[in-house]
C-alpha cells in the first residue's frame, strides 16, 4: 500500500500527516504551517513525478495568496507577483482562495475558484493564473447573491474525457458548465431546489454546497444542497432528489467513492438553523447505489451527543481501494478510515477550527 499524505487546512495554519507504507501509525509534523493563516483550499497534485502541494491560504495581515511545495510542505513557495489577481478593470478585490484543483484532462493545468465568485486558470502547475472572463461576465452575475460564508466558487470539476467541459458550484449562485473551455457558460440546476426564494426552482441562484462526480459513469454527479442531496445522470442537465432515508437533506460535504460507481458520502447536518450533526449525532451515510437508499457509518466515531460540524471541503478520499476516507470538523477533530467508511479512527484533536482536507497516496 502506498504512503499516505494527509492535509488538514484549518483556521489557523496547515497540518499535514503522513501514513507509511501500510502502517496504521500516523505521524503529523510538530507544528502548523502557515501559522495563524486561514487555510481554505488545498490541493495534492501527483500528476507529475514529483507531487505539488497548493494552498490557499488568508492572513488577516497580508491578505490571501498561493503557496506551492515540491517537497511535501518541507519548504514553501510564494511567487513574487500575486498568483490569483482581479484585472482593475473589474473593480473587484480577491477575498480569498476557496479551491484550487488540478485538471483531469490538461497535465499542467490547474484552476482556482475565488471570492468573489470567479474561475481563474493556470497553465504553469498553480504559480500564475488568469481569470476565465466569460464566467466573470455572465450575464446573470448582477442576480447572483452571496451565501452565508460569502460570495464563492467552492466546486471545480474537470473531465477526464474532454479538457473543454468544466462544471462549477457557486453559493449561492448554483451549477454552472462550459463545454467549449470556458468561452460560454450557462445555468445547470434543473432540479435544485432554492427553499429559501420565492421561486423555488429558479434558474440560477440555488445555493449549492458541494457537487462530487461518480468514478464509474463520469456523467453521475452527486450534489448536497442547502436543502437536499441530488443526482444527475447526464452531467449535470437535470438533477434528481435522492435525500430520502437521510436524517437531515441539508449539509455541506459531499464525496464519491474513487473506484466504486454509485457509492458516495454525505455528512447530513441538523439543519440551517441548527448548524450540527443531524440528530446530534457523528455520522457519516453511505450510499452503495446511487441514493437510492443510504446507511450510517458510525463504527469508532463518538456515540453521544456531537457538535462538530463538517464543512463542505472538510471530507474526502484518498484514491485508494479499499478507499481511505477522511473528514475534519469545527471541533478541531480528524477522523479517518481505511476500509471505505466501515470503520473509523481519531487521528487528531484540538485542531483549530478545520476547514478544508485533502488526501493522496504518494507512493
Amino acid at each position: 500500500m502506498a504512503d499516505v499524505l494527509l492535509t488538514v487546512g484549518t483556521r489557523k495554519g496547515l497540518f499535514i500527516g503522513r501514513r507509511r507504507d501500510g502502517a496504521h501509525a500516523w505521524e503529523f509534523d510538530d507544528s502548523p504551517y502557515f501559522n495563524a493563516q486561514a487555510v481554505y483550499s488545498v490541493a495534492i497534485d501527483t500528476r507529475g513525478p514529483t507531487p505539488r502541494l497548493l494552498v490557499g491560504g488568508d492572513s488577516a495581515h497580508w491578505g490571501p495568496s498561493v503557496f506551492h511545495s515540491d517537497d511535501l510542505g518541507r519548504s514553501w513557495t510564494e511567487p513574487s507577483k500575486p498568483a490569483v489577481k482581479f484585472p482593475k478593470e473589474t473593480g473587484a478585490s480577491l477575498e480569498r482562495v476557496w479551491q484550487l484543483h488540478p485538471s483531469a484532462a490538461e497535465p499542467d493545468v490547474v484552476f482556482a475558484g475565488t471570492e468573489p465568485a470567479a474561475l481563474y486558470r493556470s497553465e504553469d502547475r498553480g504559480e500564475s493564473f488568469a481569470l476565465v472572463r466569460p464566467l466573470w461576465e455572465h450575464p446573470t452575475r448582477s442576480k447572483w447573491v452571496p451565501g452565508g460564508g460569502g460570495e464563492g466558487l467552492h466546486t471545480i470539476l474537470t473531465d477526464a474525457r474532454d479538457a473543454r467541459a468544466v462544471t462549477v458550484a457557486v453559493s449561492t449562485a448554483g451549477v454552472f458548465r462550459t463545454l467549449d473551455g470556458g468561452a460560454s457558460w450557462a445555468p445547470s440546476n434543473s432540479g435544485v431546489s432554492a427553499v429559501f426564494l420565492p421561486e423555488p426552482d429558479p434558474e440560477f441562484g440555488q445555493c449549492v454546497h458541494k457537487v462530487a462526480r461518480d468514478a464509474a459513469d463520469p456523467d453521475r454527479l452527486y450534489l448536497q444542497n442547502h436543502w437536499g442531496v441530488y443526482r444527475s445522470d447526464d452531467a449535470g442537465a437535470h438533477w434528481t432528489d435522492i435525500g430520502g432515508g437521510l436524517p437531515s437533506d441539508f449539509g455541506f460535504a459531499v464525496v464519491a467513492h474513487p473506484h466504486r460507481g454509485g457509492t458516495a458520502y454525505v455528512f447530513p447536518i441538523e439543519a440551517d438553523s441548527d448548524r450540527v450533526p443531524a440528530g446530534r449525532r457523528c455520522r457519516v451515510y453511505r450510499t452503495a447505489d446511487a441514493g437510492a437508499s443510504w446507511e450510517p457509518l458510525s463504527a469508532g466515531l463518538p456515540q453521544g451527543d456531537h457538535y462538530g460540524t463538517v464543512l463542505r471541503d472538510a471530507m474526502c478520499s484518498d484514491g485508494n481501494d479499499p478507499a481511505g476516507l477522511y473528514f475534519g470538523n469545527r471541533n478541531g477533530e480528524v477522523y479517518a478510515s481505511a476500509d471505505d467508511g466501515d470503520s473509523w479512527r481519531l487521528l487528531a484533536s484540538h485542531l483549530p477550527d478545520v476547514l478544508c482536507v485533502r488526501a493522496a497516496a504518494i507512493g
